[in-house]
């Protein structure tokens, strides 16, 4: 059957066709990672922040980033991120988001695939004061907005005073936040930051810095000991000044994941 003229001509294999393919026809935007890296301490949610040394956005707070290499696997660029910019390996870090607002960086046309992770407040501490240097920081995060809404967020240093953020990164911690919010009610991410041993204040704390508001102290004991997620270890605290309270352990259960 003789060929349509509307039909393109194909060369007989996919090799060929690769091998003739003209890659420049089309600009190729350069690739970063960006971690949002939470905890929760002395009851209010915090990120750490890297302040920017080089222009753009020169002498603003950053989320640790870094571009992609063009052979490397978005993974393996964040955790060399989280490795060579806070000193920290082995953490799990997980995708977030991509935000790829073509004004989103001055430079260029740069795409960003954010990741994110619950760090305990200790580990965070430790890669600050391993750092020896001013250009971190743990801030604490103010959201205004309620609920599970997204939208951008503020960053506040241990002074009160609020931390100028770099591109678009209020916005990324915004829908971290906003992720963070949503699984707390189906999956057990919270007991990520309550330690091997904890008891149900530390845990009912951890919800109350997530979501920004309290909650019923009763309501919440009664749904964390009938979710089966917490068994009693039979020890109370010690070294405390008021009554010693109970602590718990995370029973980790078969369909449930920390990272669901």
């Amino acid at each position: 059957m003789p060929r349509r003229p509307s039909e393109p001509i194909l060369p007989h294999s996919e090799q060929a066709f690769l091998a003739a393919y003209d890659a420049s026809k089309f600009p190729r935007p350069s690739v970063t990672v960006d971690l949002v890296l939470l905890t929760v301490e002395n009851e209010s949610l915090r990120a750490l922040l890297l302040k920017r040394l080089e222009h753009p956005d020169r002498d603003r707070w950053a989320l640790p980033g870094g571009f992609v290499g063009y052979d490397e696997p978005v993974d393996v660029a964040a955790a060399r991120v989280l490795r060579d910019k806070v000193g920290l390996e082995g953490i799990f870090v997980e995708q977030l988001f991509t935000f790829g607002d073509p004004a989103r960086d001055p430079r260029m046309r740069v795409i960003s695939v954010a990741h994110f992770a619950l760090v305990s407040p200790m580990t965070l501490r430790r890669a600050i004061d391993t750092s020896r240097s001013n250009t971190m920081s743990l801030a604490t995060i103010r959201i205004p907005w309620i609920g599970e809404a997204d939208g951008p967020v503020h960053a506040i240093d241990s002074n009160g005073t609020e931390l100028p953020l770099a591109f678009d990164h209020a916005h990324i911690l915004g829908k971290a936040v906003a992720r963070l919010r949503g699984r707390l009610n189906y999956s057990p991410i919270a007991f990520e930051l309550v330690g091997e041993e904890f008891t149900l204040r530390s845990l009912q704390q951890v919800h109350e810095a997530i979501l920004g508001h309290p909650v019923n102290k009763d309501a919440f004991r009664r749904r964390i000991l009938a979710s089966g997620q917490t068994s009693p270890t039979g020890k109370y605290q010690s070294s405390v000044q008021h009554r010693p309270a109970e602590l718990y352990r995370f029973v980790r259960q078969s369909h449930t994941s920390d990272h669901t």
